[in-house]
């Protein structure tokens, strides 16, 4: 049986999210289902279910495992504070829609295109307005 530690440690800041918190939404910024994030890990998705709700804390063998899955360094995934030093990186839902507009025809590429250059000019103007 364990023995119980006779330290007095100030408690951490974990600032807004917990470690599963952060981990759930870094794996959902990079468009990760927990499924995928599970097969990637090589673990059954209810432990990342569980992870990501607080129910069983990250060894540092699993928050490395996290870490590498979710190709994040161990500070950005364990550190409250740490500023993100890397640039943001496509969800995998994006790449996904991507692929998809480069399996058509080009005509249809172009013309696809140019919805989202449109929709994404308009938003542009919406949001300067509201400055």
């Amino acid at each position: 049986m364990p023995r119980v530690s006779k330290l007095s440690l100030p408690p951490l800041d974990w600032g807004k999210e917990s470690i599963g918190q952060r981990a759930a939404r870094i794996r959902k910024e990079r468009g990760f289902t927990q499924v995928e994030l599970a097969g990637k890990i090589g673990i059954v998705q209810t432990l990342v279910t569980d992870y990501e709700t607080g129910r069983l804390r990250l060894t540092a063998e699993m928050a490395v495992r996290f870490a590498m899955a979710l190709d994040v360094s161990l500070d950005e995934l364990l550190h409250p504070n740490t500023a993100k030093t890397t640039a943001r990186k496509p969800s995998r839902k994006v790449l996904r829609r991507l692929e998809r507009i480069e399996d058509l025809p080009a005509t249809q590429q172009t013309t696809l295109l140019r919805t989202i250059d449109t929709f994404l000019e308009v938003a542009a103007l919406k949001t300067a307005r509201r400055a």
